[in-house]
């Protein structure tokens, strides 16, 4: 899988309308899937701040578009970014959309959610439209101020042309 987030830039996020939140998709606590909801809404508005800031301090991002896989510590997000957005400027992605349905796995224990949600993402390359679809499972931590963002990992195969 290789998601496009047009250079993560703020204005390249906007022109692009990543992480388009599915219409409908609801977890079956809300208030759990809020801080996802808002992760999604952020990158949408190129709005990387309020993206981030669902997450737990040193959140753990597992994700497969190249070494390391794996993003952990108080600067997790900012590196995962950072080098998606090399990635997918060196694999000529572009206009990428992210459609998250309806969690088909929840499960919350005390202070511990785990929500699991296929997704598709479509993307253009080259000139041809393609689309991955996949799961992201989050793990999220509740605090006084609410559910937040522990990890998360995406998972796809790659993309095949449409149509």
């Amino acid at each position: 899988m290789s998601r496009h987030f047009s250079n993560l830039i703020p204005a390249s996020l906007v022109a692009v309308g990543l992480l388009v939140f599915a219409q409908g998709a609801q977890a079956g606590d809300a208030a759990v899937f809020a801080p996802i909801k808002q992760m999604m809404d952020g990158f949408n508005k190129g709005d990387i701040k309020s993206a981030k800031a669902v997450h737990v301090a040193s959140p753990v991002i597992v994700d497969e578009f190249g070494p390391p896989y794996v993003w952990t510590g108080p600067q997790a997000f900012d590196t995962w970014v950072a080098g998606l957005t090399k990635s997918e400027a060196a694999e000529g992605k572009t206009d990428g959309v992210v459609n998250f349905g309806t969690p088909v796995r929840e499960s919350v224990v005390g202070t511990t959610a785990y929500v699991v949600t296929p997704c598709t993402y479509t993307y253009k390359q080259k000139g041809k439209t393609l689309r991955e679809t996949g799961t992201t499972t989050f793990i999220l931590t509740r605090f006084k101020s609410g559910w937040k963002i522990r990890s998360w990992t995406w998972a796809s195969p790659e993309g095949v042309p449409l149509g």
